[in-house]
């Protein structure tokens, strides 16, 4: 009799998934990774870590490509050696580092996706003669701080608009755009005057600014640097060694946390109602599913929406939602300030 095939990807729905993470009983640790280094056979890599980290435990999202890993994840504390004891078995990823989240709630992550994509993160470049082997130098904490202070050195934040709104390096120059692929050609732009200037790029994680580095090496930029493990990992060292913090704000991240608290000033305002507040929220219409920054009293008052014409959608029936939402694939859909215009708040 032929054996059925194993599979190898998530069966539950989100509603389901989400009940059995709150009976959980033990705590979990969200960390992220990433590595740029060559992999022959993405799929087979994919199918094998599916096994081994689904009978961890282990939830998130796992991108692999033939140019590396990145990785944002959730693991049982109690399973966390035996993870990265098979992370480590991957020779190229011995030993990597591992940015433990900052403030985390253990419910960043319900289920496991890994897929196999064309790149880890998608950058738009096709000229065959960049390579990632040609990388800036790394900074670490302290090094960043001092550099940072030098009137000669120019800070680059390579994250989305949505991100750099709710916190950022101060002085950090922000490169207005919804793609990284839109950031890379635009930073090459607004820095070609700056060539003798010391340039150092940051992100989340590092995985993006680490690319950004190298392309603007190719770009003939000469003295370029990236944070290592980027405000992720700046964050806990600070904390740890007791340096100076010079990020202000909340770092947005891509979980269900939807942000870390770096710093406690809030530097962003409510799209509805313009008071000072940094919480990104996804419309509760799930139609719309817009991200958004919203405070409390808009969320109260809009049911968490977006709009009175999504909070009157939210109290349709089931199956009305259902045919409105029927063929819609939103994709990454963000409120910018400049493009849209939210429901103002409702007057006392």
């Amino acid at each position: 009799m032929k054996k059925k095939p194993e599979k190898l990807y998530n069966l539950l729905t989100k509603d389901e998934a989400l009940t059995l993470l709150e009976q959980e009983s033990f705590k979990r640790k969200t960390i992220s990774f990433y590595k740029y280094f060559p992999i022959d056979d993405p799929k087979s890599m994919r199918d094998d870590m599916y096994k081994q980290l689904f009978s961890l435990k282990v939830f998130g999202r796992i991108y692999l490509a033939h140019e590396g890993i990145n990785a944002q994840i959730s693991v049982p504390e109690n399973n966390f050696e035996a993870f990265r004891d098979y992370l480590y078995s991957f020779s190229p990823l011995n030993g990597i580092r591992l940015n433990i989240a900052v403030d985390d709630d253990g419910k960043s992550f319900w289920v496991l996706k890994i897929k196999v994509r064309e790149k880890i993160v998608a950058d738009g470049i096709n000229d065959p003669d960049f390579s990632m082997e040609n990388l800036g130098s790394y900074v670490n904490a302290e090094e960043f701080n001092k550099l940072a202070e030098d009137p000669e050195t120019v800070l680059i934040d390579m994250r989305n608009h949505y991100e750099y709104e709710i916190g950022h390096f101060e002085n950090a120059i922000e490169i207005p755009s919804e793609t990284f692929r839109e950031q890379l050609p635009m930073a090459v732009e607004i820095m070609k005057d700056k060539k003798d200037k010391n340039i150092i790029m940051y992100c989340t994680g590092g995985i993006r600014c680490e690319k950004a580095s190298a392309w603007m090496l190719h770009n003939g930029f000469k003295k370029v640097y990236h944070l290592e493990g980027g405000i992720i990992n700046y964050a806990n060292i600070v904390k740890e060694k007791h340096l100076p913090n010079k990020f202000i704000g909340k770092n947005f991240v891509f979980d269900g946390r939807l942000g870390e608290q770096i710093d406690t000033t809030i530097i962003s305002k409510c799209h509805q109602c313009g008071k000072p507040a940094d919480t990104h929220v996804n419309c509760s219409n799930e139609g719309c599913h817009l991200l958004f920054i919203q405070c409390e009293q808009c969320r109260a008052d809009f049911a968490g929406c977006c709009s009175d014409e999504c909070q009157n959608i939210i109290h349709l029936p089931d199956e009305e939602r259902k045919k409105l939402r029927s063929g819609i694939n939103n994709g990454a859909k963000v409120f910018n300030k400049s493009k849209a215009k939210l429901s103002p708040k409702k007057p006392a």
